[in-house]
């Protein structure tokens, strides 16, 4: 998981998801992907690109022109790494609910369905009856 990173921005993730998508990809194949999926400017594609590279997220070849553009984390880790950070600054006590909507909107292969079911069947074993807010510290009254 990341920890020193920073989060990235909706529009970086669109970028990211292009790159990941190719496994590498040049400035030029970036720049007219997004321009059609997002009607960006090839300026803002480029700021992106450069924010993303601050951040961590991305290397290049050091190519002066048609920059070659791989990422220095993979998808999986990116995308686990940012829920755990959404849920984890949540009311303990409301994830579940939460989840169940976000899950109840979003398409899902049966695959993954099964994984899930199955995951949360081994949970339930040891799951509490309650799950306690931790929105406050202990003893916060003192």
């Amino acid at each position: 998981m990341i920890k020193d990173k920073q989060n990235m921005t909706t529009s970086e993730w669109e970028i990211m998801r292009v790159i990941w998508t190719l496994g590498e990809a040049t400035s030029r194949q970036i720049i007219r992907i997004m321009a059609r999926k997002k009607d960006w400017s090839p300026s803002t594609i480029k700021t992106l690109l450069t924010r993303l590279q601050n951040k961590g997220y991305l290397t290049d070849n050091g190519a002066i022109r048609d920059r070659l553009y791989i990422p220095t984390i993979a998808e999986h880790d990116a995308m686990t790494s940012t829920l755990h950070q959404t849920v984890n600054s949540m009311c303990a006590m409301c994830v579940g609910t939460a989840m169940a909507d976000v899950l109840s909107t979003i398409t899902l292969s049966q695959h993954d369905i099964l994984h899930l079911q199955d995951i949360l069947t081994q949970k339930l074993v040891t799951a509490p009856e309650n799950v306690a807010c931790d929105c406050m510290p202990n003893n916060w009254e003192d």
